[in-house]
């Protein structure tokens, strides 16, 4: 099957589970800033990854406009978040994203992948140091910060990455299967 992987990754994140999946796949792997709609004809599978922004999955616009394309091949969306992938966190990221009729033509996935403020947009770190301070204004109240709030807090002193490579083989095996 010849497989392409597409990615939308603001700080890096992304791109690198898109190029450990391209590899395990041998795909050919593209930025979606540079993917144009009738590449997607070439393929018998289908590769997307987005980072998270505010819930929103970069890229997600684009595989909604391509829907009819995606639900006739083997497709795979993944999206990347700095959160610790629960249930509840990667319902909220499908349903803000994709109505449950898109959500048949796919398999999703949650890979974690990380916050480095350094490497955001300068609209991106304008945003960021927005949430910062009203987090940081929870903190001095007598509001308790939830641990992912603290972690987020933390990492915009000390960048983390929680990508590993093992985290893409649930998404492998579907895609082999």
């Amino acid at each position: 099957m010849k497989a392409l992987v597409i990615y939308w990754s603001k700080t890096g994140f992304t791109e690198k589970h898109a190029k450990w999946i391209a590899e395990e796949l041998n795909a050919d792997l593209i930025s979606g800033k540079k993917v144009e709609e009738d590449m997607l004809n070439e393929y018998d599978m289908l590769v997307f990854g987005g980072s998270l922004h505010a819930v929103g999955i970069n890229g997600a616009q684009f595989i909604k406009k391509n829907i009819d394309i995606i639900k006739d091949k083997k497709t795979a969306i993944f999206a990347t978040g700095a959160s610790p992938g629960r249930k509840e966190v990667i319902e909220e990221v499908k349903a803000k994203n994709f109505s449950r009729e898109e959500l048949s033509s796919f398999r999703f996935f949650y890979l974690r992948g990380g916050f480095d403020f350094n490497r955001l947009s300068f609209k991106d770190k304008m945003l960021m140091r927005l949430m910062k301070w009203k987090l940081n204004k929870k903190k001095k109240s007598s509001e308790k910060l939830t641990e992912d709030e603290q972690g987020m807090l933390d990492a915009f002193d000390n960048p983390v990455d929680f990508t590993d490579q093992n985290n893409i083989q649930e998404l492998i095996d579907y895609l082999k299967s």
